[in-house]
């Protein structure tokens, strides 16, 4: 008899982020602020199995539902997720994130010189110049960004 897929628990009301990067789960909890720390269930599955991916991450936080800011978040992090909107344990909206073509107050630009890390509290913008690659730059000062090295 074969093992039957891992069964998670379904949720009433919150967000499941599904199809994540593999490897790419606790990056998009710590990029989203998810830590426990506001008393919601989270669930975190790491290496699932798929079709689409041969394997994913996938997160469930009862409770919370994720903004347009948290997408664009997650479609830099983990192109392929996708966000699932639960209320009475019903699926009420489902998003497949994409990229925007510009990304504003999300990341900060990596340049210590850039006026968006000034004390000028100038909101950062950053341009997306290649979707595919996750090639961003920053509106100020030109920077082109690597998106494993932005900070939050």
């Amino acid at each position: 008899m074969e093992q039957s897929d891992l069964i998670v628990r379904r949720i009433k009301d919150g967000t499941v982020i599904d199809h994540i990067n593999e490897g790419k789960g606790l990056q998009v909890l710590q990029a989203l602020d998810i830590d426990g720390r506001r008393g919601n269930v989270i669930t975190i599955a790491l290496n699932m199995p798929s079709g689409k991916l041969k394997k994913k991450d996938m997160i469930k936080v009862e409770g919370r539902f994720l903004e347009d800011d948290d997408t664009n978040k997650l479609a830099v992090i983990a192109p392929s997720s996708t966000v699932n909107i639960i209320k009475d344990y019903k699926l009420v909206e489902k998003r497949r994130v994409s990229l925007p073509n510009e990304i504003d107050r999300i990341f900060r630009c990596s340049n210590p010189d850039c006026v968006t890390n000034s004390n000028e509290r100038i909101e950062s913008i950053m341009d997306v110049m290649d979707k595919e690659t996750l090639i961003l730059k920053c509106r100020y000062c030109s920077r082109l960004l690597d998106v494993s090295k932005i900070k939050y």
